[in-house]
């Protein structure tokens, strides 16, 4: 008994450094580039290619950050104004479409309902790279081409955000407090927008950071839409810098800070909006 008893420990003991090794080796993963980034975003060029990037040689983060805006006649702060619209504005009034959808297939009753909700499903498995060319040939045959609603129109409509939108709505409105307000003699409208939305908010913040980040990363669809530099959000101006550092050097240092300053948006967006989307996640985990 007393053999049995001291080797019953060891699997647990085993099991949880094993866990504890997944979790450090995941968080180096994910830190470690971004440390690189910061660290490669107050070098000037020469110690940038240099083996000083863990020295203070070489400092010149103030010295980045004024050529990052004076480049190109100051493009980059356009080129982050048009990322702003597009993913703030754009996530805003997707997860609120998003959310109206899911609570329509969740609480009410129409013809091939489920039929439709499986369209949804299987849409979500579709990748945006194979609709680019369709909705840029939509988007010609509209004269949308090169414009801000070429980007901006396309992102408004999410099928993952329905489905969690639906997933919301069952874990978040209880059909019996809807019925309350039919009695009181509510609106539909007025229902969802006075009652249910509110109960939504946690979900609502919850897509819209999904779709924030989503829009904010899209790079093919401004790639393939636009033409206008003046409309090209951060990831794509980035992209044809980067493309010009090999002739012209002096673009590596800059392309290197605009990449960090592009991540502070989506790092403050999550921390300002993390006691929302936590709970969130849980919906319907204990309905």
């Amino acid at each position: 008994m007393s053999a049995t008893g001291s080797t019953l420990p060891r699997p647990r003991l085993l099991g949880r450094a094993t866990v504890n090794a997944v979790v450090a080796i995941s968080v180096l993963y994910t830190l470690l580039p971004v440390l690189w980034l910061v660290l490669a975003a107050s070098k000037n060029r020469d110690a940038l290619f240099g083996s000083a990037l863990l020295s203070l040689d070489g400092f010149s983060f103030g010295r980045n950050l004024t050529d990052l805006f004076a480049m190109d006649g100051g493009l980059y702060g356009r080129w982050y104004v048009n990322s702003l619209l597009y993913a703030v504005l754009g996530a805003a009034v997707g997860a609120l479409v998003s959310v109206a959808c899911g609570y329509a297939f969740d609480k009410y009753r129409f013809r091939h309902k489920e039929k439709l909700f499986g369209l949804v499903l299987a849409a979500v498995m579709v990748p945006q790279t194979v609709l680019a060319l369709p909705l840029y040939l939509m988007a010609s045959e509209a004269g949308l081409v090169s414009t801000f609603w070429a980007v901006f129109v396309p992102v408004l409509f999410n099928p993952f955000g329905v489905y969690l939108g639906r997933v919301f709505s069952q874990g978040y409105v209880p059909d019996e407090v809807l019925e309350a307000a039919r009695i009181d003699g509510a609106g539909e409208l007025t229902m969802y927008a006075r009652v249910a939305l509110r109960m939504l908010g946690p979900g609502l913040v919850t897509v819209f950071l999904f779709q924030l980040t989503a829009i904010w990363n899209n790079f093919f669809l401004p790639m393939v839409m636009l033409s206008d530099q003046d409309l090209y959000p951060v990831s794509l101006g980035l992209y044809t810098w980067n493309s010009s550092a090999s002739v012209s050097p002096e673009y590596y240092p800059v392309v290197i800070m605009g990449s960090l300053l592009a991540v502070v948006p989506l790092i403050l967006a999550f921390v300002l909006l993390q006691r929302f989307w936590r709970s969130g996640l849980t919906a319907g985990a204990v309905k």
